[in-house]
């Protein structure tokens, strides 16, 4: 099949099936670059409303550029994988520093912005400025994969290239813009993880994967993340209304956040002895008249590499403590940036 017979059919169907979302209807970098990175790893329904509210926190770059990143980062509370939101504040910084609060306006040049890679410089520089640059993300991969019967497997290095360069070839010298934002929505709606739509799809006499029956075996990905387990113990430690909370400073995850002193065990803990005898156990609490309160039942929270299993143990003291935390009011609690999950337990605790 012809390139511009592939792209017409393509966006025939985009012109009737296309969704309407707001970062469609610009060509300012910007928001186009904020709603890729708020997409990357996120649902569409769901990442509409984050991108709403940055935008209108920030309606610039340099808005955000000079936005605190505390501020940035509660903004984004509930999208996981923080690391998106504080790579979204730095290289605003370099925008507005280096290049005058300007986007580079070319996908070579946007490759050289820290924290921007193939796909996100292909998306702007598709969207904002129509160049003929191929974009292949999770579901370019997917329609490529059945349509033109590749198996290379999509976690393996050779696998970026071969799918750029038949991404490349199929793709229109006229409006190369139109075409990347339908083969994505065509994998997003049509050409979906499990149970596609083949009946009704426009390269069904086409697709190698229909005609051999092998949608579920494409694309092919090999690699399988291994999941670990791990047990957090929170300390929610009360005084005079308030609760000690902690920001976050190690490399881990949620990195910047707030949450409370923890004690992270191999296995789960029996019993309030068991905590209390743990070697990480602040000793010099037992001297501050302890009252133990509640257990809270335990949290699962579900993470790309890992499954947390938390539960909350709920103490009163009096004297002072030297952490490295403060203590908190209610009000004080709901404006520092958190997890979702230490977001839940202070939700259902209230």
């Amino acid at each position: 099949m012809e390139k511009n017979q592939f792209s017409n059919r393509l966006t025939g169907w985009y012109d009737t099936h296309k969704r309407d979302l707001p970062w469609r209807h610009t060509t300012n970098p910007y928001p186009i670059w904020l709603s890729e990175v708020i997409l990357q790893q996120t649902r569409v329904d769901q990442g509409l409303e984050y991108y709403k509210k940055f935008l209108n926190a920030y309606p610039t770059v340099s808005d955000l550029a000079q936005a605190d990143e505390q501020e940035v980062l509660r903004l984004w509370q509930g999208l996981g994988y923080y690391s998106r939101a504080r790579n979204l504040h730095k290289t605003a910084q370099i925008i507005e520093k280096n290049y005058n609060s300007i986007f580079p306006d070319s996908y070579s040049e946007l490759l050289k912005l820290k924290g921007v890679g193939s796909y996100t410089a292909g998306a702007i520089a598709s969207f904002a400025y129509n160049e003929r640059v191929p974009i292949v993300d999770g579901n370019v991969f997917r329609v490529l994969s059945r349509i033109f019967g590749v198996f290379t497997d999509i976690a393996s290095s050779p696998a970026q290239k071969e799918f750029r360069e038949i991404a490349q070839e199929i793709l229109p010298d006229k409006d190369p813009a139109t075409h990347n934002q339908a083969i994505m929505e065509f994998g997003a709606l049509q050409c979906t993880p499990k149970n596609p739509d083949c009946e009704t799809c426009p390269f069904q006499e086409q697709c190698y994967a229909f005609a051999h029956g092998k949608q579920g075996e494409l694309p092919v990905k090999k690699k399988k993340v291994k999941v670990r387990d791990r047990y957090f113990n929170y300390l929610v430690l009360e005084q005079n209304g308030k609760l000690l909370m902690q920001k976050r400073e190690k490399k881990d995850i949620w990195e910047g956040l707030y949450d409370f002193p923890l004690i992270e065990t191999k296995t789960p803990l029996e019993g309030l002895e068991s905590l209390m005898a743990h070697d990480d156990f602040p000793k010099e609490l037992i001297k501050n008249h302890l009252a133990f309160k509640d257990v809270s039942k335990t949290y699962k929270h579900i993470l790309s590499h890992q499954r947390i299993w938390a539960t909350f143990w709920t103490i009163s003291f009096e004297g002072n403590w030297e952490s490295a935390g403060d203590f908190l009011s209610k009000k004080e609690s709901e404006q520092v940036p958190k997890p979702i999950l230490i977001d839940n337990f202070l939700g259902e605790l209230n």
